[in-house]
């Protein structure tokens, strides 16, 4: 590597990979890097973002191809460019401290650093020249390079009291005191239904929900709505929580044509999308939807189930198995290209079906974009706003024969997209967005007794053990066939997780030994020292400046929330006591943040809602016990750990049960089981009352 030249060709992140011919001399993070600021003095500017980032791409263009721009950076910093998505450690700490310097947050973030790696300033995108009341990128360069030179000591005091405040949030909202023993006084009705009035207080009852613009999916809080909603008969949850996913899947956020969903809506309405489309957004939406399925029956939710897995099975799978993490929001130079219609467009496709299509799909002649988009000018984003009923009526056609007639024109619209020039792939493969797939496709399968779901969660198991499994762990990303650094406390638990639910679905032990294996192992390697939780890092790692304790939901729900119900549901279906006292420490350390704000926690919420209502554990047995087995697949029971088996064995669960039989179900609360049961009604009867 040189001092003064580019060192990013031989990486394999796309996002590194686009950045590797700029006049910046941009280093990946490592030891050459690190060491190379400590010998030149110069402190160190890193640069993070990922490959479908747009404000990402325009900073790239104003900036970092400018030759003056990177004269400077290159005269005064030792430059290192990091993917997010390929170290998500390094991103949530430096976040962190951008959002403690500058009270917000997000992509490109650009943060300062001492030379031994601890951040002093920071922000997000910067202009080439003052605006938006910002300091151009350059005065903000040549500031900084001022301050290290003149201000040594001020920078690296405020980088140590920086530190001090991003290990003290480690800790902040823990509960002081835990006491195990005291379950039922700890985990409450009361308080569910309050973290369901929180939540729904923050809902969006014109255009479902939560907030204001821009409007992420916040699918763990429409799924600790359906739990409350099934649990607790509340209504309103229920209402809200559907509501809020039918405006979605209507939505311009959601491609009607060819499936999934992008990050976010840039509007109230769910109508203007930012474009990019993430796997882990989509596979949260096919385990969200797959519940909806189940509490509802609306089988709106399993046609779009079917539309979003074959949006992925054909344009995010790769070809030796795995999904690739992203699709860009641009093509051509300009954010939703590919995705967006002239009327006079749809027209000349459709011919006489083309009018009617565009009043279902709201579009106009003059567009249905945000005019201050000169390059949306006259352009439109597909969205329905009218149920199919309605239009039917006002339309004077048959449902079913306009049902058919929607399809046809989807499919010749999307044969003429697919000529366009598409939007770039992120082709890194990450476990965490993967694993949270396989947990997906399990989900779906369970619900809808779709094959397609089945055999993609058994091939993509096998994927990820093939290619992600390392002698001693796994990796966290594979590019190329290549792994690179070690995983992440999510990569672990959302993997768990899956295999948790495949598990579920196929009665194979092997899935449940794995996530046992997998359980002891993070239990091993990620243990803090300090509070009831678990570090996102694993212990052997040396490279960041602290070990962090991630708590909250973002795009993607907290590793430490689902590893609370990982041990949950393994503790209770192996009756493995260790398991149940660290999840109910997990949990009771959490209440008093949980239940203040819920709608940050609503991962945590869920698991909470279990333990408050109490577990309820199926055991299907007998000489076939398939049929049985898929009936209770397919009922909602948010609260369920569920064990099959057509022979004895010496699972806990499974111990002194009748096996001679055709098929029998037992269902059991805190380790006193019900008399066996032959039919699905029983089963429902028992689950939902009171036994003794």
């Amino acid at each position: 590597m040189s001092i003064f030249t580019n060192n990013l060709v031989g990486e394999t992140s796309p996002y590194l990979l686009q950045h590797a011919h700029n006049p910046v001399a941009w280093y990946p993070w490592g030891e050459e890097a690190l060491g190379l600021a400590k010998k030149l003095d110069k402190p160190i500017l890193v640069s993070i973002g990922y490959s479908a980032c747009h404000w990402c791409h325009v900073m790239e263009k104003e900036s970092f191809e400018n030759e003056a721009t990177a004269s400077l950076m290159n005269k005064h910093f030792v430059n290192i460019k990091i993917d997010r998505e390929e170290r998500p450690d390094l991103d949530h700490i430096y976040m962190d401290a951008v959002q403690a310097i500058a009270g917000n947050g997000g992509w490109p973030l650009n943060v300062f650093l001492t030379t031994e790696a601890k951040p002093f300033f920071g922000g997000t995108y910067f202009p080439p020249v003052a605006a938006y009341g910002r300091l151009s990128w350059t005065e903000i360069l040549e500031n900084i390079a001022a301050a290290w030179q003149n201000r040594r000591a001020e920078i690296e005091a405020q980088a140590s009291q920086l530190i001090l405040h991003l290990q003290k949030a480690n800790s902040i909202p823990m509960a002081s005191t835990i006491v195990v023993a005291s379950q039922t006084a700890v985990f409450s009705k009361t308080d569910c239904e309050e973290m369901a009035s929180l939540i729904l207080k923050t809902s969006d009852e014109n255009w479902g929900g939560f907030g204001n613009p821009p409007k992420f999916l916040q699918t763990h809080c429409i799924k600790f709505l359906m739990q409350n909603a099934q649990i607790y008969d509340n209504a309103n949850a229920k209402k809200h929580a559907l509501f809020s996913l039918d405006k979605m899947l209507c939505g311009g956020i959601y491609d009607q044509l060819a499936g999934g969903i992008s990050r976010y809506s840039t509007d109230e309405e769910w109508r203007i999308p930012h474009f990019e489309k993430m796997l882990y957004d989509n596979a949260l939406l096919l385990a969200t939807m797959s519940e909806a399925y189940q509490l509802s029956g609306d089988a709106f939710y399993k046609n779009r189930m079917a539309h979003t897995m074959r949006f992925l099975l054909s344009e995010m799978k790769s070809s030796d198995g795995g999904y690739f993490a992203a699709l860009d929001a641009d093509s051509e130079g300009v954010e939703g290209q590919f995705y967006i219609w002239g009327l006079d467009e749809i027209l000349e496709i459709l011919g006489d079906d083309g009018i009617r299509y565009a009043k279902w799909f709201n579009v106009i002649s003059g567009g249905n974009m945000p005019d201050e988009h000169v390059e949306w000018k006259g352009k439109n984003v597909l969205h329905n706003t009218i149920g199919l009923n309605e239009f039917s009526i006002a339309e004077g056609i048959d449902v079913k024969e306009w049902e058919a007639k929607l399809h046809q024109c989807n499919e010749l619209l999307l044969q003429r997209r697919n000529l366009r020039i598409r939007p770039a792939t992120d082709d890194k493969i990450l476990l965490s967005s993967n694993a949270l797939l396989l947990h997906a496709c399990a989900s779906a399968f369970a619900a809808t007794l779709d094959s397609t779901y089945f055999v993609a969660a058994e091939e993509l198991y096998d994927f990820i053990e093939k290619r992600f499994k390392d002698t001693d762990g796994y990796f966290h990303t594979v590019s190329h066939g290549k792994g690179k650094y070690y995983a992440f406390l999510d990569d672990y638990a959302y993997y768990i997780q899956g295999c948790i639910s495949l598990h579920e679905v196929t009665a194979n032990d092997k899935y449940l030994r794995k996530a046992i294996t997998l359980t002891d192992y993070v239990l091993q390697n990620f243990k803090d020292q300090s509070t009831a939780l678990l570090c996102y890092t694993h212990e052997k790692q040396v490279d960041v400046v602290i070990r962090k304790v991630d708590m909250h939901d973002g795009a993607t729900p907290s590793a430490n929330a689902i590893m609370a119900h990982n041990l949950l549901y393994l503790g209770l279906l192996l009756s493995n006591n260790l398991y149940l006292v660290k999840a109910s420490e997990m949990l009771q350390s959490m209440k008093p943040v949980i239940t203040k704000y819920p709608q940050s926690f609503a991962a945590w919420c869920s698991s909470y809602q279990v333990l408050a209502s109490g577990p309820i554990e199926i055991v299907v047995t007998g000489q076939q016990p398939e049929a049985f087995h898929h009936q209770i697949l397919q009922q909602y029971m948010p609260t369920r750990i569920l064990q099959v088996s057509s022979k004895a064995s010496t699972w806990p669960l499974l111990t002194g049960k009748d096996f001679d039989r055709k098929s029998l179900a037992y269902v059991c609360r805190q380790q006193s089981c019900a008399a066996p049961v032959e039919t699905i009604d029983e089963v429902l009867t028992l689950a939902s009352n009171n036994f003794s």
